[in-house]
């Protein structure tokens, strides 16, 4: 692949729902071009972008690749991104290095859920978008209806190239003389009309309809052309960062400008290493050459660098500004990193990435192999920075957070292939706390004599609930316990906290008063005051009405109105939520606001998904601690004491 000028590079994002088309347009694309000369295609897993043993086994794409097409001396980098919506960190750093979007609608589906978000996510990173129609070979499509559903759905922006009126309307829109000339009666010049017509589309004021049928070529070599016209040159944009003052600034894309890298995806590979790819905003980058790695403040070395077309690496004995390449083998680079001069230092804004909404709990199937879990899913975290791997220090399980199902179906089965070690999903445990609700006042008394030196502590404590998570406090009078031994009472009694009467659980909010006792002079010792503390502990917490503890957890829910009865009547069934209020969207749908036991949501994100043919979405994170319902807390307590006597 030729070295290409900054002017001559158009990086372009395919977006859209599962199945709309993505990989075989740029299968029909390479086709066109002479690339290859047969189209493969995805249910036989031999298409250039799908290339990922994984992708081809499951037949839809699971990680974005990058499939530059060359025509008329010029290249388009296309980002080929995967249409699952578990899969939208993918997206969004796809979008981070695209100058616009290309969002492709199946003609025979019509609008999906995967066309609204895609053209929201546009919206989001304020990408210029296009429309491409595939499919039109199929039977029974109508393609003029299709359009109008576009317009129809996301407004006068949405217009066919041919149509010289609608054209028109949607120029004048973008600037107040054209509009007066437009409502005139006046014409454009050609200059107006093709100036308007690139600004317009630069702004996202205009969204250019094309049309295509892959699996005839038809359309394609004009889809192209159209691109490289009207996808706005790298070179027209600035991107905005930091210095190393922290001050912002606007980072022009030219290739004699100082030099910027920034990296928006990471594949790792067990065999080939890391590959970062990256985006030169700034500067010309060549093999050998040291930039400074702004994030870890230290200076990074290029081993190599590479263009890639799919699984195929091709030579790149540099790279100018506005291109995307492949660096192998850095040593600190992470997603999201800047690269740059150390003499003119600029920070790239990181990638944005969900939440995760979605916990999985996994074990190693195999015993002893937790550190190879771990180290197999710390490599595919910088592969994929969106799903995240937590230990619950309290139930001490692993867990994986993701977007969805498949995504952690994936991570596991990557883990798997890649690294070699197979994990088991299990149940996800609930840090439950255990407190009291009224007050007791015991004595703890320990006492052994087994010949030579005895041990001798006896402790009486009151106990009451508390604000605080544990107070402690002593009214010895008399000299009953000697000073020294209280600290030793205050940290049996610590030790005690972890561990409840109940099920096993963490005490919260108790206070403790030792006020009297007594001990001995040669057999009393810290240890044995420590155990006369625990042992009025176990007696104290039993006799103030104790009871169990549940996390409960805010929700902010973003749903269609057509939604609303069905997510509010399932959060206030049998979820135990309640719904605090509700807040109108820009844009249309509710906001809703709610808590609910976090022992109710483990699957919300699938049910939430399912409710609302996936255009619903939530954030959630914990509020407080409340007491179990009575029926409910026996049943943990029950099965508790059944794993204490297995």
């Amino acid at each position: 692949m030729k070295g290409y000028t900054s002017d001559s590079i158009r990086n372009v994002a395919l977006l859209g729902h599962g199945g709309c088309g993505k990989t075989t347009f740029l299968e029909a694309a390479l086709l066109a071009t002479g690339v290859i000369s047969r189209m493969g295609k995805v249910e036989d897993g031999n298409t250039v972008s799908d290339y990922d043993k994984m992708e081809i086994e499951k037949g839809y794409s699971i990680s974005t690749s990058i499939v530059p097409v060359e025509l008329n001396k010029t290249k388009i980098n296309f980002l080929d991104t995967p249409g699952f919506f578990d899969f939208v960190g993918e997206v969004n750093s796809a979008l981070r290095a695209a100058e616009a979007a290309v969002i492709l609608v199946d003609a025979s589906s019509g609008i999906q859920v995967g066309t609204e978000k895609a053209w929201n996510s546009c919206k989001q990173f304020d990408v210029p978008r296009f429309f491409m129609i595939t499919k039109t070979d199929k039977e029974n499509v109508n393609v003029d209806e299709t359009i109008d559903q576009l317009k129809s759905k996301f407004g006068t922006s949405v217009v066919t190239l041919d149509d010289k009126d609608a054209l028109n309307e949607a120029i004048a829109e973008t600037d107040e003389e054209l509009l007066e000339k437009f409502f005139g009666g006046e014409e454009f010049t050609d200059e107006e009309f093709s100036k308007g017509l690139n600004n317009g589309i630069a702004q996202g004021a205009i969204a250019p309809v094309l049309v295509v049928s892959s699996a005839k070529g038809e359309g394609i070599k004009e889809a192209l052309e159209a691109l490289i016209k009207y996808v706005p040159k790298a070179t027209a944009k600035t991107f905005a960062a930091v210095n190393d003052k922290d001050e912002a600034v606007e980072v022009k894309c030219d290739a004699a400008g100082s030099n910027a890298v920034f990296v928006f995806k990471t594949i790792a590979d067990p065999f080939l290493g890391k590959i970062s790819l990256a985006k030169v905003i700034s500067g010309k980058v060549t093999g050998g050459m040291e930039l400074y790695n702004v994030r870890a403040e230290k200076p990074e070395k290029l081993p190599s660098i590479f263009f890639m077309r799919g699984k195929t690496q091709g030579e790149a004995p540099n790279a100018v500004a506005g291109d995307i390449v492949a660096l192998g083998k850095l040593q600190l680079a992470k997603t999201g990193d800047t690269l740059c001069d150390k003499a003119n230092i600029v920070k790239f804004p990181e990638v944005e990435f969900p939440e995760p909404s979605l916990f999985i709990a996994v074990e190693p199937k195999a015993k002893g192999e937790e550190e190879k879990v771990g180290s197999g899913l710390q490599k595919l975290m910088e592969e994929d920075p969106s799903f995240r791997l937590e230990r619950n220090v309290e139930t001490h399980q692993t867990l994986l957070g993701g977007q969805g199902d498949i995504q952690l179906n994936i991570i596991t089965a990557k883990l798997k292939d890649k690294f070699g070690v197979d994990v088991q999903q299990v149940p996800q445990k609930i840090a439950y706390r255990e407190t009291i609700k009224g007050n007791s006042d015991v004595q703890g008394k320990h006492k052994k004599q087994s010949g030579g030196a005895g041990q001798y502590g006896d402790v009486h404590i009151r106990f009451s609930p508390s604000q605080q998570e544990f107070e402690f406090s002593e009214e010895l009078f008399g000299g009953s316990i000697p000073k020294n031994y209280v600290p030793a009472v205050e940290k049996g009694l610590l030790e005690c906290m972890n561990k409840g009467p109940l099920a096993g659980c963490k005490v919260v909010n108790v206070k403790a008063v030792l006020y009297d006792g007594s001990y001995h002079d040669v057999d009393s010792n810290e240890m044995a005051f420590k155990i006369a503390a625990s042992l009025a502990f176990k007696k104290g917490i039993v006799e103030a009405k104790p009871c169990l503890l549940e996390p409960i957890m805010h929700l902010e829910i973003v749903v269609p109105d057509e939604y609303m009865g069905d997510v509010m009547g399932d959060m206030n069934g049998g979820r135990r939520g309640k719904i605090l209020g509700m807040e109108p969207q820009m844009g249309g749908g509710q906001k809703l606001v709610a808590e609910a036991p976090q022992a109710e949501l483990f699957d919300y994100a699938i049910v939430l998904r399912s409710m609302t043919q996936a255009r619903g979405s939530f954030t959630m994170k914990f509020e407080r601690y409340d007491e179990v319902p009575a029926h409910l807390a026996s049943k943990i307590i029950e099965k508790h004491k059944a794993e204490e006597e297995a």
